[in-house]
């Protein structure tokens, strides 16, 4: 077990807790979503956390397999699954590296609140568009650190700040901006559709964002 996973089983206890008071951000995001959404559609769900946007986007799709490091994320997205009966998500601790997962398997990916914590996010948009189907569909919310939040937010981003640079978070917390998230996937193949801007003590970028063609 790596030093990211150890982190994310331990922040699983109190993660949904944490994220209470970003509820609007988390909550517009999945209503915006779900207009994107199809009946036969097959989407991954990268970084699922505690399962929540899988379990209450399921109902608008063919099937859901959501992924995370976590094996303590998964177990409790699984609680959450079974109490809402939920039958068309598959939940597995897994990297969205793993080979086992086929190019061009997926309709919609999905990438809640995630991408400015991976090692490499310039790896990650290439095997998304690897994983989408031609015109498939990736939806990301990004929080944008480097644009407006709240003194609370931020007095907390400086901290997190200072506890990666001593190693005691051992993940990354990239300050990324609209603009840049917009660089980052216009590199990794993509081309914007729909964006908006979403606020509620921090800003967050959601976008959904189609495969480019092969030229």
């Amino acid at each position: 077990m790596n030093k990211s996973e150890i982190f994310w089983d331990r922040a699983s206890k109190n993660y949904d807790k944490t994220e209470e008071r970003f509820e609007h951000i988390h909550s517009k995001s999945r209503e915006n979503t779900k207009k994107f959404l199809k009946g036969s559609d097959t989407v991954l769900d990268y970084g699922c956390g505690t399962g929540t946007a899988a379990c209450q986007l399921s109902s608008k799709v063919k099937e859901v397999h959501a992924i995370d490091i976590s094996s303590k994320m998964i177990e409790i997205a699984r609680g959450k699954a079974e109490a809402a009966k939920v039958k068309n998500v598959r939940f597995e601790q897994s990297d969205i590296f793993d080979k086992k997962y086929s190019n061009e398997s997926y309709d919609v990916i999905l990438a809640f609140n995630m991408l400015h914590t991976v090692p490499s996010p310039q790896n990650v948009m290439l095997r998304i568009n690897e994983l989408l189907k031609p015109d498939g569909l990736f939806i990301s919310v990004t929080p944008c650190l480097r644009q407006r939040m709240s003194f609370l937010v931020n007095l907390q981003i400086q901290i997190v700040r200072v506890l990666c640079k001593l190693g005691l978070i051992p993940i990354p917390i990239r300050r990324m901006t609209s603009f840049e998230v917009d660089d980052l996937l216009e590199a990794g193949g993509f081309q914007p559709i729909e964006s908006e801007e979403i606020y509620s003590g921090a800003s967050s970028y959601f976008v959904v964002s189609k495969k480019s063609p092969k030229t």
